[in-house]
């Protein structure tokens, strides 16, 4: 019988908590959630508004700090790190797709999407970046508007771009929020199979924020937020 090779926990959150001041109150965004994402997983993360979706995956993503318990990304234990060392372990280890997409306004499209790769430590040649870039803009459609800047784009293709900048720099850790919702369904479509195939071929991890049915679908695990807490996980 061939055995299984069990995959590397990547994030591990431990009862983890967040809280934040209301006023006078003390909203409990996280009550103490413990979760475990494996290395290539295809992660899709639902619940309603104020369940903590975005709360946890800011503290996946090293925005956040937690308020309790303890958070491991990468095998490390990093919720007591100095902020230096979070955007480090941010800019080398995690790449992020946010539904404000966060382009650089005087940055051409082409530029936009290489920047991590010349602010990482990429050990990439010009031409191999050029390469790498010139792929992922070619994948997501854009190949065409290399030169355009972010407003001369539709929100869809400024999506398609802030995509293809999440993935350039091999990150082990995608985290998207809503990655498909200002794109139409065909476009949504090919971007699918685009995040699919690096997370096959590159083993790359991605953690989805999402309502997204056809994510759902795809996904491998399935969490379930509701008040702070999960209720419910799913592993296909």
């Amino acid at each position: 019988m061939t055995e299984t090779k069990r995959k590397s926990p990547i994030v591990v959150l431990e009862n983890i908590r967040k809280t934040y001041p209301m006023g006078e109150l003390t909203v409990e965004a996280l009550k103490g959630i413990s979760v475990e994402l494996t290395e290539g997983d295809f992660i899709a993360v639902a619940g309603p508004s104020g369940s903590g979706k975005t709360t946890m995956m800011n503290i996946i993503g090293l925005i956040d700090r937690p308020a309790g318990g303890s958070l491991y990304v990468g095998g490390r234990k990093v919720d007591t790190l100095p902020s230096r060392e979070l955007t480090r372990m941010r800019r080398e280890f995690i790449g992020f797709v946010f539904q404000s997409f966060n382009l650089l306004p005087v940055l051409t499209v082409f530029e936009n999407v290489e920047l991590p790769l010349l602010i990482g430590k990429s050990g990439l040649s010009r031409g191999e970046r050029k390469d790498r870039v010139e792929y992922l803009l070619e994948e997501v459609g854009l190949a065409d508007r290399r030169n355009h800047r972010p407003q001369e784009l539709s929100g869809g293709q400024q999506q398609r771009a802030a995509i293809a900048r999440a993935m350039v720099a091999r990150p082990k850790l995608v985290i998207a929020d809503e990655p498909t919702a200002n794109l139409d369904s065909a476009n949504g479509e090919r971007i699918l199979e685009l995040m699919k195939k690096v997370n096959q071929e590159e083993a790359t991890t991605f953690l989805f924020s999402t309502h997204n049915p056809d994510i759902w679908k795809i996904a491998n695990h399935i969490l379930f937020l509701r008040d702070g807490e999960v209720e419910s996980e799913e592993r296909k």
